[in-house]
């Protein structure tokens, strides 16, 4: 194991995925967390209320909320993931292919930093349920999805017309391997007026007679689940009370009692449990009080005052100081991989972090050697370069990297050719041999990568590039 390069009790303040980024791999025992739901809805707390002033917005859009950089990462990195992207662009729309995009990229931090036996709990409901189970099942694997749990709140109201009432929220149940901790967690007996169920033995223990049937056929009352009755995965706890003395006012509050049943069964006292979207805090609160070390993560502001709040009114916390509030990413102390590198098919080599996104990759290739393909020579009529694609001399499958000195433009058929598989000059050789090529391409892919740096960022500060941006050609 990798030693944690962050304390017990911190909160780090700020958006979420420089901090993933920051945590050293395989440090945390269990994540459970409520991030948004893509509800299209802004939230905001009960006035006057603990959680007075929080505020976020579940509304995604692709072409404001999406940074080119996650993209890149997640098709040039995680193929898998980026498939499910675009099947939910096409069947929802692009605001869940941006909500996906947003979540992907955390949750492969999520699975990254997540011990061999350790597990996520993703809680989510029936708005991106679908989208979100088949994201994790292509960054954790779907033979690690483990189960689905059922909140249900016990929920009466007055249901849309022609419609269902909602009772229930679900948590999508993840390992990241075959081993996972686990310790069997029991619920009240239902049904308190058989007496069967109510024995209580000479030490004062509460027991129930199960009826049994022998191997002959006879019937008898066996007794049994001396600690309850063994839990399902329909988890009954209601929902928070307007006058609940845990409610804080923040808008998506959830009952303390069942994120204790979460951390009680996926992880042991002392284990490290985190949160990335602690909001009020109640993962924290739920392992403190279990005696489970954990860290949390949030935009709000007002995150850290609460969690001094909530841990001082259960007389878990006697020195507000012992709450660190980070506002800065942590620097990884091992040895940097990449996330989710199950996703990847062979091991590769540390890599340089990228210096350009892929549009301004391909800007500064064509730019310096005109619109031509790479792999066959074809020049379209008057330059137009919607033709071309970026694609990677070396493929990653054979340990090629994203940095500019492995990248080339290849024409939409010369791409689909190479596919993960063909280097360049592989690429060359087969459209030789098969009659397509069309001349030499003016261009020597191998270029040293501190020259191409150099002349790229000439490049995109002349004249010429601020008129390509500016719609001018």
């Amino acid at each position: 194991m990798t030693i944690p390069n962050f304390e017990n009790r911190t909160l780090f303040q700020g958006d979420n995925l420089p901090f993933l980024q920051g945590l050293n791999s395989a440090t945390v025992d269990l994540i459970a967390t409520d991030p948004p739901f893509n509800k299209s809805k802004d939230f905001h707390a009960t006035p006057n209320s603990l959680a007075a002033g929080a505020r976020f917005t579940d509304r995604w859009r692709w072409a404001t909320d999406v940074q080119p950089e996650w993209v890149d990462a997640i098709q040039d990195d995680w193929p898998k993931a980026w498939w499910v992207i675009q099947s939910a662009r096409e069947s929802f729309g692009p605001d869940m292919a941006a909500f996906l995009c947003w979540l992907g990229g955390r949750l492969m931090e999520c699975h990254r930093i997540l011990k061999p036996t350790g597990s996520l709990y993703l809680h989510i409901d029936h708005t991106a349920h679908a989208y979100a189970k088949a994201l994790l099942d292509a960054i954790f694997g779907k033979d690690n999805f483990r189960n689905e749990v059922i909140w249900y709140k016990g929920y009466r109201g007055t249901p849309k017309r022609g419609n269902w009432q909602m009772e229930h929220e679900t948590l999508l149940y993840y390992s990241k391997g075959g081993d996972v901790v686990w310790n069997d967690t029991y619920a009240e007996y239902k049904d308190d007026r058989l007496a069967r169920y109510n024995q209580v033995d000479e030490k004062g223990e509460r027991y129930a007679l199960i009826k049994r049937r022998r191997a002959d056929g006879a019937i008898y009352y066996g007794k049994t689940y001396p600690q309850g009755k063994k839990a399902g995965n329909v988890l009954e706890v209601p929902i928070l009370a307007a006058t609940a003395k845990e409610r804080t006012g923040y808008p998506t509050q959830k009952p303390l009692a069942l994120y204790e049943r979460i951390i009680r069964a996926s992880s042991n006292p002392g284990d490290m449990v985190l949160d990335p979207f602690c909001g009020c805090a109640t993962t924290p609160v739920a392992a403190e009080s279990l005696g489970r070390q954990w860290i949390g993560m949030d935009l709000w502001e007002g995150c850290h005052g609460i969690i001094v709040d909530r841990l001082n009114a259960a007389k878990q916390l006697w020195r507000p100081e012992d709450v660190r509030l980070v506002t800065t990413p942590p620097e990884r102390t091992d040895d940097a991989d990449r996330a989710a590198p199950h996703l990847q098919q062979i091991e590769r080599r540390r890599e340089r972090r990228p210096l350009f996104s892929k549009e301004q990759m391909k800007a500064i290739l064509i730019g310096k050697w005109g619109a031509v393909c790479w792999g066959c020579g074809f020049e379209p009529p008057n330059g137009d370069d919607r033709h071309f694609d970026l694609d990677h001399n070396l493929p990653k499958a054979s340990g090629g990297t994203n940095d500019l000195d492995n990248r080339a433009i290849l024409c939409r058929p010369c791409n689909g050719r190479k596919s993960n598989t063909l280097t360049l000059d592989g690429l060359r050789r087969a459209n030789k041999r098969d009659g397509y090529w069309y001349g030499s391409p003016p261009i020597d892919q191998r270029i040293p990568l501190r020259l191409a740096v150099a002349w790229a960022r000439d490049y995109l500060e002349s004249q010429a590039r601020q008129r390509q941006l500016a719609g001018g050609g």
